[in-house]
């Protein structure tokens, strides 16, 4: 068992069945999990019933934190209301405590003004669904240059602005908050942190993508350690949930062993 509360994101073995997953997050020594809507074949995309999902996960004695994520959040129309009618359904039928909201990162919608408007109006209509569903809406900044979304102050001032703003939590991703050079951490608002790593010597911030993002060790270039640590000595009890996106990791054969070194590195500098 750990010192640190870490959790597994299905994106770090995308090509494991979920129980196979949620066997291995055993194994690990992990008690919280991550699963996903935009994994083909796979947990919700497969049209798993929320039923099943919630009977594997405490056969595994594994607690849901999220699913992972209500797409673009942050544009605010029918559909998209729909959408997170239905993921939040889902969500609390599976004993998933949170719906992980990503913003729109296409360029668009970025001016002064427009954004924090669709913000607002966004937050808004989610409230009364999030809370009629009992899950936390965990809003989750991307420090994308392009991103309608780059910065947790943005968020947090535009939830505590929400009336019924009570359900939401930030997401502090650790590879976003290097990308987005914000330096408040926002430990109390924060629900969940996704963890990995970037190691490529060659790249500017600027040129670092999702495939780029590996598991955290030594040649970590985004400040894991040091970010976790500033979280914990802020208070911060919540999950740190590895969350990496290259084909390397997802490919990984030993990704059992793999991951065990991860968490003992990022153990042992905490």
């Amino acid at each position: 068992m750990t010192t640190l509360s870490f959790a597994l994101n299905h994106m770090a073995a995308p090509k494991l069945p979920l129980e196979a997953f949620f066997a291995l997050a055993g194994r690990l020594g992990i008690g919280t999990v991550e699963i996903r809507n935009d994994l083909a074949g796979n947990a919700i995309a497969d049209g798993t019933p929320p039923e099943a999902v919630r009977e594997a996960a405490g056969r595994h004695g594994l607690t849901i934190a999220s699913i992972n994520a209500l797409y673009p959040f942050n544009i605010w129309t029918e559909e998209r209301a729909e959408a997170a009618e239905r993921l939040a359904a889902y969500a609390s039928a599976c004993g998933a405590e949170g719906l992980v909201l990503v913003p729109l990162n296409d360029g668009t919608n970025t001016g002064d003004g427009r954004r924090q408007d669709n913000l607002r109006e966004a937050l808004a209509g989610l409230a009364p669904i999030l809370t009629r569903a009992g899950i936390t809406g965990l809003v989750e900044p991307l420090g994308f240059e392009i991103c309608s979304l780059r910065f947790k102050s943005e968020a947090a001032e535009a939830i505590a602005q929400t009336p019924g703003g009570a359900c939401f939590k930030l997401v502090h991703d650790t590879f976003h908050h290097a990308l987005a050079g914000e330096s408040e951490m926002f430990p109390a608002l924060t629900g969940l942190v996704h963890i990995s790593g970037v190691e490529d010597a060659s790249l500017a911030l600027s040129r670092m993508l999702d495939a780029h993002r590996v598991l955290v060790g030594k040649a970590d270039r985004l400040g894991n350690v040091a970010q976790i640590a500033a979280l914990r000595a802020a208070g911060f009890r919540g999950p740190f949930s590895f969350e990496p996106f290259a084909a390397e990791v997802q490919e990984d054969a030993g990704i059992e062993a793999s991951l065990r070194a991860s968490m003992a590195f990022v153990e042992a500098g905490v």
